[in-house]
């Protein structure tokens, strides 16, 4: 089985459409959506439709942060995200809140679990950035491997039985192997906002056949994305972002 993972589209429509052309010509079994897919970008409508059309014909969809505070005006954030929240709030219809609305925070398909954040209490947006959370998210999943975003930043924690798991960054495009005896926390990183100073998008291909996950990155035209971010009026450090990838 080949499963395609984004994560953290964030209205990012040249980044969002690049990655789904690599992903239909790669081929995939199940594609998943591990939420954000609005906030900070500048094509909130485009996005949720794309995801919901995504969702009719089979992809698993989760919620993110960003979601469920544009889908129920929830505060918390930083002011850039509360601003671009109440501009995405603003273009969205009733039938798109309800979409991000229905979203569950997490899903379970056969030995692996979905999450935005972290399994541990998944609706709480908790950060795996250490090797002490990713063995928190064990502890809290029966699942042998957990996928994630939220940090935007790809990364791997391997856990072999009774041992606290160890960090690896993976190379752009190069296999890692899933373990065929420990568990695994494997953050996909962001196909709308990457954040490890690589500013090409980011999306995991995981091969079930082959026991291995790639951290796939597609270059786009972000110039595109950052122009659109100028001319809607939202803050110009989010179009930065997309430059140096930060």
């Amino acid at each position: 089985m080949r499963i395609a993972i984004l994560s953290d589209i964030h209205s990012n429509r040249e980044a969002l459409d690049a990655v789904l052309e690599v992903v239909g010509e790669r081929g995939w079994d199940e594609l998943v959506l591990l939420g954000d897919l609005v906030g900070y970008g500048p094509d909130p409508v485009y996005a949720l439709e794309t995801a919901a059309d995504l969702v009719d014909r089979g992809a698993l969809c989760v919620m993110g942060n960003h979601d469920e505070a544009i889908a129920f005006n929830r505060g918390g954030m930083t002011e850039n995200a509360r601003t671009a929240a109440s501009w995405t709030r603003e273009r969205l219809t009733s039938a798109h809140v309800d979409f991000l609305a229905r979203l569950p925070v997490s899903l379970t398909s056969e030995d692996r679990q979905y999450v935005h954040a972290s399994a541990e209490r998944p609706g709480e947006w908790l950060y795996i950035r250490d090797v002490a959370s990713a063995e928190r998210c064990l502890s809290s999943s029966v699942a042998r491997f957990v996928f994630c975003g939220h940090t935007h930043i790809p990364a791997i924690y391997y856990a072999l039985p009774g041992r606290r798991p160890i960090c690896f960054q993976p190379l752009a495009n190069v296999a890692a192997p899933l373990s065929a005896v420990g568990r695994l926390v494997v953050n996909v990183g962001a196909v709308g906002q990457p954040r490890d100073g690589n500013p090409a998008a980011c999306f995991a291909l995981v091969d079930t056949q082959r026991h291995e996950v790639s951290m796939i990155r597609v270059p786009y035209d972000y110039e595109e994305t950052v122009r659109k971010i100028a001319d809607s009026g939202l803050p110009a450090w989010l179009g930065m972002r997309l430059k140096i990838g930060r």
